[in-house]
């Protein structure tokens, strides 16, 4: 009887193990779940959704235009004193010249077609103040060298491993247009699931930036900018 209880006891032991050793494994190398917090990725994404974040894909083919990425805030941006992971969508990788003015953005000198952002007339410009109060037009709070911004255009030349990141609803969103690029060092990996509530259950698509050319110095910000664009 001894023997047997000893038995069942390791096999209790192992299959807790086992778990833990799966559960630590898919979280920090696989996937991991994350809670939507706010409105900054509506209607893409609801306050109090859950998404799976994929960890590996991204190992193999990197971050692409229109992937939506969960990644650590910025210094200086926390929630109650915590760290809480941003989730926003890539606009520009490195290279990419980015351009907003006028409610549109482009990249490359292209207007993207953006049917994803949040249709209350959001101007494209526009975005939440970050720590302090700070607000993209009157210069980039991070003291980003890559981006400079006027009251009526920014320009951003994306460095290499960094990314130029925005929120779907824009005037609810604190981005790359306020705290500058992002080193792809901080992301933690790209959300592809949206699994609660079951009833919103779904795939989270990366947008597609049709006619969009590769990154080049020679890109201008925009067919009709008036501004200069910045450099590296």
């Amino acid at each position: 009887m001894a023997s047997r209880w000893r038995g069942c006891l390791v096999e209790i032991v192992e299959t807790v193990l086992l778990t833990a050793i799966i559960f630590f494994v898919t979280q920090n190398f696989i996937g991991e779940p994350y809670q939507i917090f706010g409105p900054s990725m509506e209607n893409t994404l609801q306050n109090g959704q859950m998404v799976l974040v994929d960890k590996i894909s991204p190992r193999l083919t990197g971050y692409r235009r229109g992937d939506v990425i969960v990644f650590d805030p910025p210094p200086g941006y926390l929630e109650d004193g915590k760290k809480v992971p941003f989730i926003k969508r890539v606009i520009g990788v490195g290279g990419d010249l980015i351009a907003i003015h006028d409610s549109h953005v482009y990249v490359n000198g292209v207007e993207i077609n953006e049917p994803y952002t949040f249709s209350d007339g959001a101007q494209g410009t526009n975005a939440e103040a970050g720590p302090d109060g700070a607000q993209p037009m009157d210069g980039l709070a991070g003291g980003s060298e890559a981006c400079k911004s006027t009251a009526q255009l920014l320009t951003c030349r994306v460095p290499d491993g960094d990314l130029f990141v925005m929120g779907d609803h824009r005037t609810e969103s604190t981005d790359s247009r306020v705290f500058g690029t992002i080193p792809k060092s901080t992301v933690i990996g790209r959300a592809w699931l949206r699994y609660l509530p079951l009833s919103d259950f779904g795939w989270v698509s990366p947008a597609q930036y049709d006619g969009v050319p590769g990154s080049s110095t020679n890109a201008t910000a925009s067919p009709d900018a008036t501004a200069a664009p910045s450099g590296s």
